[in-house]
Order: structure tokens, then C-alpha cells, then sequence
């Protein structure tokens, strides 16, 4: 009689973590889903406007601005929590499960310390920004407003790869993301 062992999730990742995991996508998702249906509405209600009152918006352009940086660094914590970054696998794919899992491990480590310093050199460049008073010429809002959407977005790559680390090294299998096992499709 074979021993079934309890999912991987529960064995892996602790309470605040599977709390954060969840917290995370969930914001993510709310995110981009509403960026882009905002960035949808404010566009075709600026050609309807067009063309049928002779009046475009004086707003919507800086409006898609701040909307494309925000759906392109949630989206980022996205792709990774769902494994959908690019990866080159030949010498990966080689190894042992034991060392693909390490391997992995390390790749998300590094990947999260890149994240976290990009964190760093984001909010000092939104700082420098800040410092300069310069305000969008339609919305008339600063300008560094749009940026804080970055090293939160960063941030939130770096925390999901860390949590992949945890993953790979506490578990049996080889995690791409914290709900993502390594493998492929065969269809």
C-alpha cells in the first residue's frame, strides 16, 4: 500500500505564507483586470467623444501612461507567480530532480535579489523625480506618481520568487513558481 503524503502546498509553505500567496494574486489580479478594462473605457470613451461631440479628452493620454506602467509591473509579480517567465533549459533539464530543484532555488534567489535592488534603485530615482516638482501637463499631478507602481511591482516579483525558494527547498518536487511544477505538456 503506497503512502500518500499531504499536497505540497500544505506542506511547503507556512500559514503567513500561503496568506501572502493568496493576499497577492488576488491583488495582482484586481490590478490588471482593472487597469486594463480602465484603460479600455478611458480609450473608447475618448473616440466616441471624438467623433461624435467633436471633443476629446484632454486627460486621456496620461491617464493610458499611468495605467501601461501599472498593468506592466503588476504584471511582472504576475508572470512570476504563475511561472511564465523565460527560462533556458538545456543544461536545467539534464540534471537530477534533486538538482533541478536546487538549481531552481538559486536562479529564483538571485532572481529575487535583482528584484529587490532594482526595488532600491527605483525609489531613488522616484525620489530624484519628487525632487524635481515636475507635474504631469494635463492632470497636473506629479510626474513620480506614475513610477510608484514600479518598485512596488518589483517588490512583489522579488517576494514571489523567495517564496519559489522556500518552495523548491522545503519540497519534493521542482517549483517554477510557488503554484507552478516543472514540466511540460506532452499533447
Amino acid at each position: 500500500m503506497s503512502e500518500q503524503r499531504p499536497s505540497d502546498r500544505a506542506l511547503q509553505l507556512p500559514a503567513p505564507l500561503v496568506w501572502l500567496d493568496r493576499w497577492l494574486g488576488r491583488a495582482e489580479a484586481l490590478i490588471l483586470g482593472g487597469g486594463v478594462l480602465l484603460m479600455a473605457l478611458n480609450t473608447v470613451a475618448n473616440v466616441v467623444g471624438r467623433f461624435l461631440f467633436q471633443y476629446s479628452f484632454f486627460f486621456t493620454e496620461e491617464v493610458n501612461r499611468i495605467l501601461i506602467v501599472m498593468i506592466t509591473f503588476a504584471g511582472v509579480g504576475y508572470a512570476a507567480r504563475h511561472g511564465r517567465h523565460i527560462r533556458m533549459s538545456a543544461l536545467f533539464d539534464t540534471l537530477p530532480l534533486t538538482g533541478r530543484r536546487w538549481l531552481m532555488a538559486f536562479i529564483a534567489l538571485g532572481t529575487a535579489l535583482v528584484m529587490f535592488a532594482l526595488t532600491w534603485f527605483s525609489l531613488r530615482y522616484i525620489g530624484s523625480v519628487a525632487d524635481s516638482g515636475r507635474v504631469l501637463p494635463a492632470l497636473q499631478i506629479p510626474v513620480w506618481w506614475i513610477f510608484v507602481w514600479v518598485p512596488l511591482g518589483l517588490a512583489v516579483t522579488g517576494i514571489q520568487y523567495l517564496m519559489t525558494v522556500f518552495k523548491n527547498l522545503a519540497g519534493h518536487d521542482v517549483y517554477l513558481s510557488t503554484q507552478v511544477k516543472d514540466g511540460y505538456d506532452d499533447r
